[in-house]
Formats: structure tokens, C-alpha cells, sequence
């Protein structure tokens, strides 16, 4: 991929802007794929000098490699640089209503290992026993060694132990008050992250996945609930409260004619309580059965969805809207075409209306975003703490 000069990309030459530099580096390089130190310098407009100074530090630290040579033109042939995958591995764990996943992934966000256990409405000791359990097994399914792991990184919804989903126990609220952190602190004891599901998927895309495309999107997370998040001009933005993106809460018009909340049709709650009705008790898309109920559901959360993204295209003007989650691929696909052809005609005098595509890091993006928070320091700069 050749590197052209995008904004968003900009560096500055000042005195204490070094690990500023250093993130616009790795992510123009990350970009392009493959990148010369004077093509680094042209899209970043930081200096040839600085330029070979962090790609210098950066070579010794093994976060990147060399890729070869580029030869034509005068004098030596320059060095072409790469990402190394192997430069930084972190692990990620996503914890939700109806389910635990652990993943580890390398420095390129490729997933090295995953384990997940299918589990209602864990609890705090229940993430602990699985983190436990199973970490070591997800480093060997990697191979990768303790002592080269940048740190975890950890996403659950926001609210997780108040909001009252079906199925949810009295004593749930002791997600309210527990330290989540606390949970991951043996036996690697390193640095843990923790963040909102849709948040971490959000940011994991901006960095790793399509973000690379559209500096600017919505991020729709389908998981047992419904979430969303907001990257505008490559930072995720988390609005006034910290609670931006948050899609599911909005009152939509059911088929029968109820007011009910968008996340009771668009989620896999929602997709399991219809197959649930149909007397289906797994969703097995090669049972002709289970095809049926969902392409119902589809069609049913398309309408459910198509006011709501238009409303987001008006408001928001994101480059795209991107789908992610649990859902099956399958079904994402098949859900953002047919919301997308309703917007089409429900939203003809929209001035603009946002494309819907599947993310890049579509499945297990809540945990493969949080891993990559771990890599925080690495990163182009995201407001990632606040």
C-alpha cells in the first residue's frame, strides 16, 4: 500500500513529543503495511532525523523489523519497515451476561488463542476461577512465553450488574461494587486495563481494523445487549458522561406495535428469545429451523434499526457504520443489508446516509479490543483512560 498524507496521522516536532512520535510511526507504518523511513517522514511531516531515531529505538525493541529493501533510483537502496507481529503479545478477556472469553493476540492484533465458556450471568468469583484456570492453556495454545505479555486488557458492559435483562439474578448488583481489576491480579500479575465492551471493540477497530479506512464511525456491538461507540477523526470519543454510543437505550416501535427498548430485538437476547419461542434451544445455523427464526429476526431488528442509524448518519455523519460482536458473521452481513436497503428508502431525504459494513474484528471484538488496549503505550493516541 503506498502512504499518502492524511491529518490524522500529523506528528509534532517538539521537545517532549517523543512517545507522541513514536505512536504516529508504528500506526503509519501499520497502515501502509510496509513503509520507507522517507515515505514514514512525508505522511507523519516529522523530520528525517526524528524519524530514524524512532525507527532506530524501535527496531532495537523488536516492534519492528525489516522487510527488505526498495532498490531503484540513487545511491543505497532503502529499507523497507514492518510491524513486527512478534514485537508485543497481550491478553484479553471479555466478560458478559452469557458468556467469559480469553484471548491472547500479537502485536498486529491477530488472535493467537482463544477459550470461552457459554455461562449465564457469571459471577465475579466465576471470572476469577475461569481466568485461573485457563490462562495458562491460552499461553501454550499461543505460544507465548509470560514474560514477553504487555499486559490484560478487560471489557464488560457498562452497568453489568443493575441493568435488568431477562434471566438476571436477584444478587447480580455485585458487579456494581466489585474492583474488576482485582480479579485478574494472580498468577502473572501484570498491568490490567479495564473498559466498556463497545468501547474496547471500538477502539480495537480503529487501531487494528477498518479504522484504517474511515477515520471517523459508529460502532455497533451486538452482544446479549446492544452498544455502540463513537470514533471521530481517529480518537473514540465517549462524549460528556463517558456514556456516548449508547444505541441500545433508545425506544423503538416493536412489529406488534410496542415501545420497547432497541436492545430487546437487536441482540442475541433477543435473538435467542425468538428462537426460544419457536422451541429451538440452539442457534445452529445449519438447521434449516434456526435459519428461518433468524432471517425473521433479521428482518424484524433491520426495522428496528433503520430510524436509529439514520438518526446517527444525521447527527454523527460517521464514514460507516460498523457491525460487531457474537452475532454470526452470516447474520451481521445479512442484517446490515437489509438495513441498509430500508434506510435507503426510509431515509430518502437524509442528506447522507452512513454505509453499514462488518467489522474487521467482527467476532470476539470485545475481547480482542481489550487485549489491544494493553498495547496502550504503542498506540496511535486515544482517549483510552478517561
Amino acid at each position: 500500500m503506498t502512504l499518502a498524507p492524511q491529518s490524522r496521522l500529523s506528528g509534532a516536532n517538539i521537545e517532549h513529543a517523543g512517545l507522541h512520535n513514536q505512536r504516529v510511526v508504528l500506526h503509519a507504518i501499520r497502515v501502509a503495511g510496509t513503509a520507507t523511513r522517507a515515505e514514514i517522514a512525508e505522511v507523519t511531516g516529522l523530520t528525517p532525523a526524528t524519524i530514524s531515531n524512532i525507527t532506530n529505538r524501535l527496531l532495537d525493541e523488536g516492534l519492528l523489523a525489516s522487510a527488505g529493501q526498495r532498490r531503484g533510483g540513487r545511491g543505497q537502496p532503502a529499507t523497507r519497515l514492518v510491524v513486527n507481529a512478534a514485537g508485543a503479545y497481550a491478553i484479553g478477556v471479555n466478560i458478559d451476561r452469557d458468556h467469559l472469553t480469553m484471548v491472547a493476540v500479537d502485536f498486529e492484533g491477530t488472535l493467537r488463542a482463544r477459550i470461552s465458556r457459554e455461562t449465564a450471568f457469571p459471577t465475579p468469583d466465576d471470572v476469577r476461577a475461569f481466568y485461573r484456570e485457563h490462562v495458562g492453556e491460552l499461553l501454550r495454545r499461543g505460544g507465548i512465553a509470560p514474560d514477553v505479555l504487555s499486559g490484560i486488557g478487560v471489557a464488560l458492559p457498562d452497568d453489568l450488574g443493575r441493568i435488568d435483562l431477562p434471566g438476571r439474578p436477584a444478587d447480580y448488583d455485585r458487579w456494581s461494587t466489585h474492583d474488576v481489576a482485582s480479579l485478574f491480579a494472580d498468577p502473572l500479575h501484570l498491568p490490567v486495563t479495564v473498559e466498556n465492551d463497545a468501547a474496547a471493540a471500538a477502539i480495537g477497530e480503529m487501531q487494528f481494523g477498518l479504522g484504517q479506512q474511515h477515520a471517523s464511525f459508529f460502532y455497533l456491538l451486538i452482544t446479549f445487549g446492544l452498544g455502540g461507540g463513537v470514533v471521530v477523526n481517529s480518537f473514540y470519543d465517549r462524549g460528556a458522561n463517558g456514556r456516548s454510543g449508547e444505541i441500545g437505550f433508545l425506544m423503538v416501535e416493536d412489529r406488534d406495535g410496542r415501545r420497547v427498548p432497541l436492545q430487546e430485538i437487536v441482540s442475541l437476547a433477543g435473538l435467542n428469545r425468538a428462537l426460544r419461542d419457536a422451541g429451538i434451544d440452539t442457534l445452529d445455523l445449519d438447521d434449516p429451523r434456526v435459519v428461518g427464526v433468524a432471517q425473521d429476526w433479521v428482518s424484524r431488528a433491520a426495522a428496528a434499526l433503520v430510524q436509529p442509524l439514520i438518526a446517527v448518519s444525521c447527527l454523527l455523519n460517521p464514514g460507516a457504520v460498523l457491525v460487531g460482536g457474537r452475532l454470526p458473521v452470516a447474520l451481521v452481513e445479512q442484517l446490515a443489508c437489509a438495513t441498509a436497503t430500508l434506510m435507503q428508502h426510509e431515509g430518502r431525504h437524509a442528506p447522507v446516509l452512513a454505509p453499514i459494513r462488518t467489522a474487521a474484528l467482527a467476532e470476539d471484538s470485545p475481547a480482542i479490543g481489550a487485549a489491544l488496549l494493553a498495547f496502550g503505550h504503542l498506540l496511535l493516541p486515544a482517549d483510552i483512560q478517561a
